[in-house]
């Protein structure tokens, strides 16, 4: 067998977390989790049969999701759910959508809501 030198990875405090716990219950450190939970997404992410083609399909709008089969539904929120997370931790939303000429309403520092309009003013809702 090869010896396969670890690489330091960082990860969410709650994904982190999340597999503690979810570690604990199937005996497993949170590390043994987070590569369960990873080796798992990768054989999910590479089959190509018929049912991942269908999720794929679901995906980019070409199939509705009540075509999906409860399996197949799971893992399209699956895929959603981090692919939206991922969207969220990068780019600047607010600065795109201002380009756009867009108007977006946030939550600031503050935990107030704010309505951001295209030409930079700021409005406390």
């Amino acid at each position: 067998m090869t010896n396969v030198a670890d690489r330091v990875t960082r990860f969410p405090s709650d994904l982190v977390d999340d597999a503690a716990a979810e570690g604990a219950r199937e005996n497993r450190s949170a590390r043994q989790q987070l590569e369960h939970w990873a080796r798992i997404g990768r054989e999910v992410s590479t089959q190509r049969g018929i049912p991942r083609r269908r999720v794929e399909a679901a995906l980019a709008g070409r199939t509705p999701l009540s075509d999906l089969s409860p399996e197949e539904g799971v893992v399209f929120n699956a895929e959603t759910a981090a692919a939206l997370e991922e969207s969220l931790t990068s780019g600047n939303h607010l600065a795109e959508r201002t380009a756009q000429g867009r108007t977006t309403v946030f939550l600031d520092d503050h935990g107030r809501v704010v309505k951001h309009l295209p030409d930079g003013t700021q409005i406390v809702l």
